[in-house]
């Protein structure tokens, strides 16, 4: 009994503590609390078309922990793989109709075996902020349907560990429509 009290009051201590980041023994760096993905538009829905932007904004809350270092982009539905102009990839505070400032992008990287785009920040994105980031696709696809785009997030630090934002969704069809 007294163990399980004493467990339950420094769980409880342990989770309401302003941690700057969670180090789970192992030299594994997480997040304190989850960034959230906001949204994911294009500026273009239109299928077979050119000069398209795809925006992803996420929110860092100021208790998230630690700096953001990285986001993977995966495309895990659609009917055709969607290539991107990975040099023409920027990153900017705030959302694609109220842009703030500038963020550094040290590089961008795409991984052919699991079709994952990574954005590695320099510096990192500090808690606190909401950023977009802009990528321009080759073209839109060939044929309509849904596409989506699993977005997970990682730390800045040591072993950093991923978390699983949710899915950004585009829905790219015939007439489509334009972003304003």
């Amino acid at each position: 009994m007294f163990k399980t009290i004493l467990g339950i009051i420094s769980s409880t201590i342990f989770l309401s503590s302003p941690l700057l980041a969670l180090n789970t023994g192992n030299n594994l760096t997480l997040f304190n609390k989850s960034p959230r993905l906001l949204d994911a538009v294009t500026t273009l829905s239109r299928i077979r078309v050119e000069g398209a932007t795809y925006y992803f904004t996420v929110h860092l809350p100021t208790d998230v922990g630690e700096s953001l270092q990285q986001l993977t982009i995966q495309q895990t539905q659609g009917l055709e793989t969607i290539y991107f102009y990975l040099d023409d990839t920027i990153a900017f505070e705030g959302r694609p109709v109220n842009r703030d400032g500038h963020l550094n992008i040290a590089r961008v990287k795409r991984n052919l075996d699991n079709n994952t785009i990574a954005v590695i920040f320099d510096p990192p994105i500090p808690p606190g902020k909401t950023f977009t980031i802009a990528m321009k696709p080759k073209s839109n696809p060939e044929m309509s349907g849904d596409y989506q785009f699993a977005i997970t997030a990682y730390p800045a630090g040591e072993n950093a560990q991923g978390l699983y934002l949710g899915l950004g969704r585009f829905n790219f069809n015939q007439k489509g429509d334009r972003f304003p």
